[in-house]
């Protein structure tokens, strides 16, 4: 059983004021992250983080919309960040940058920067952010490259900024291998800004305290938060649970293999005996694999306490050295989300033999990730992505919820956004019937949408789709809910885990998948059928099908 240091001199009531403040800092930095941004992804989609750090680099604390693979990459960052400029190398003013995917977030289109704060002359804390960038070059976000060096350009760890002073060199480079340089540049310096915003916020929050030191504040979260972590996982019985998921892969599918092991107050998630690394950018590098891991863990079993250091410290991953979770260098990982979204269900598979009142079904993740590029307007230049969520699995007390991310929490940009920036014209978009998985609760249904090419220049279509083949399971004898589907016009071949070009008038036709359900279908109430049925979210042969409900005799 491990102790945890815990300083006392901090009484609840003022902690809690405290880490309030801390997280508010945090959402003030992201809400100009995000006003500030050029693309639809940071602006609308919300792929990005703003995390609070001590000067070890350990989370504090971070905003409430950011990304959890984000939150738990960009820590592990800032340590990397460290061996390469230990803290005496840092000055006000600095900000450090790397894309890097085994020392970031597993993918090159994810830029990750950090800045020192500095109050009453000394380094007290970093705040650093991540951003996905609209286009870092090469084969532009595909699942097909080979290697790292197809899929754009990689940034090593140096200074973006030298106190103050912006580094021209490395922003020429960046304008040089970029499609959209406006928009990357754009989203780049909007990142900088929201670092200015966090270093006034902590340094308002000191001085309002008269402290002069941020450590003993971040210790004092960081501890509280750990002591929480582990006497949740106390409460679930010592022991070694297995669960094995297998993923579409791209002609042959992927094996994930997961061993959660209990102890005490210590939880270790080995995935020995998973796939080799492979051929294609669904590659997970460590940082993502253990993100996407850690984050489910305490969903499941601490979801209330705040994400900080202290909430992942009693959680460890194994993932062999050259395995799928896991890979060498230059091994490609684009689309490594193909993969590392998987990972939920592998974790809540095993858990459910634990802990099974409090495991939700399989959620329809990943789904179909979509990129446009091309040119329209004249030869203006465009790149649109798109992260169209499936349906949540349901809970042990609930349906899951429709159409929602998880466990990621992008989304869909707003159509009307998307269609005044592009060539895209949505022909439609409606939740999908019957793709809920049925049981005592319903799985999230996931939705369909139609999008239809407008421009007179062909335009390059970029897929990355998974759960065509293996839709996401329930729990407790709920059942799988729908998988995923794309169709180009009346049906014509598209590959949907590669590069297909478009002509004016191309429409493509997209369902996402829906969520596992929970418990057993004959045990839905009958009115909620009902309801179900009057809501148009499942249809009559699925009601009597599956459920055994006939309208005509209830």
């Amino acid at each position: 059983m491990t102790t945890v240091a815990t300083d006392m001199t901090w009484d609840q009531i003022t902690l809690e004021i405290l880490w309030a403040r801390l997280i508010s800092l945090t959402d003030e930095a992201a809400a100009i992250l995000k006003r500030m941004s050029f693309s639809i992804i940071v602006r609308e989609a919300n792929d990005f983080a703003c995390v609070l750090m001590d000067r070890q680099g350990n989370a504090v604390a971070q905003s409430q919309k950011s990304v959890p693979s984000f939150i738990g990459t960009l820590p592990r960052t800032m340590r990397s960040f460290l061996e390469f400029y230990p803290v005496e190398k840092w000055e006000e003013g600095d900000v450090v940058i790397t894309n890097d995917p085994w020392l970031g977030t597993g993918q090159l289109p994810d830029l990750t920067i950090a800045t020192p704060i500095y109050h009453r002359g000394r380094l007290v804390g970093f705040f650093g952010s991540i951003a996905h960038t609209p286009d870092i070059g090469g084969m532009i976000f595909s699942a097909d490259a080979r290697e790292m060096f197809e899929e754009g350009l990689r940034i090593p760890v140096m200074k973006l900024f030298r106190q103050g002073v912006p580094n021209e060199d490395l922003f020429k480079v960046l304008r040089a291998n970029v499609r959209v340089p406006e928009q990357v540049v754009g989203d780049l310096l909007a990142q900088v800004g929201a670092g200015d915003v966090a270093i006034r916020g902590l340094n308002e929050l000191l001085e309002e305290n008269d402290l002069d030191d941020f450590q003993p504040l971040a210790d004092a979260i960081i501890s509280r938060s750990e002591q929480s972590m582990r006497d949740a996982i106390r409460r679930v019985p010592d022991g070694v649970y297995e669960h094995t998921i297998h993923t579409d892969g791209m002609g042959e599918e992927i094996t994930i293999a997961c061993r959660v092991i209990v102890d005490q107050d210590e939880i270790t998630i080995d995935y020995s005996g998973s796939s080799p690394q492979v051929n294609f950018a669904a590659n997970s590098c460590y940082n993502y694999t253990y993100s996407y891991t850690a984050y489910p863990v305490k969903c499941v079993l601490n979801p209330n306490v705040p994400n900080n250091e202290g909430a992942f410290r009693p959680v460890k991953v194994i993932a062999e050295e050259g395995s799928i979770l896991n890979p060498r260098f230059p091994a490609s990982g684009d689309a490594r989300m193909l993969t590392g979204l998987y990972l939920h269900a592998a974790v809540f598979g095993a858990l459910e033999k634990a802990v099974p009142d409090l495991v939700i079904g399989d959620s329809g993740a990943p789904t179909a990730f979509q990129v446009y590029y091309g040119t329209w307007r004249g030869g203006e230049a465009f790149s649109i992505l798109l992260f169209p969520s499936g349906g949540m699995g349901a809970r042990p007390t609930s349906d899951g919820l429709s159409a929602t991310a998880f466990p990621t929490n992008g989304g869909l940009a707003s159509i009307e956004i998307v269609e005044s920036i592009s060539p895209l014209l949505f022909l439609n978009r409606e939740m999908s019937c019957d793709s809920g998985g049925a049981g005592r609760h319903r799985g999230g249904l996931g939705q369909e949408f139609s999008v239809r090419m407008l421009s007179e220049q062909p335009t390059m279509l970029s897929l990355l789709c998974e759960r065509l083949d293996h839709p996401a399971l329930g729990r407790q004898m709920g059942l799988p809910g729908a998988n995923c589907l794309v169709r180009l016009n009346d049906g014509d071949p598209i590959a949907t885990k590669s590069r297909t070009l478009l002509k004016t008038g191309d429409t493509v036709h997209y369902v996402t998948p829906g969520g596992g359900g929970y418990g057993p279908p004959d045990r839905r109430p009958r009115e909620e059928v009902k309801r179900d049925l009057r809501d148009g979210l499942i249809s009559t042969e699925a009601a009597g099908q599956v459920y055994e409900y006939d309208e005509q005799n209830r």
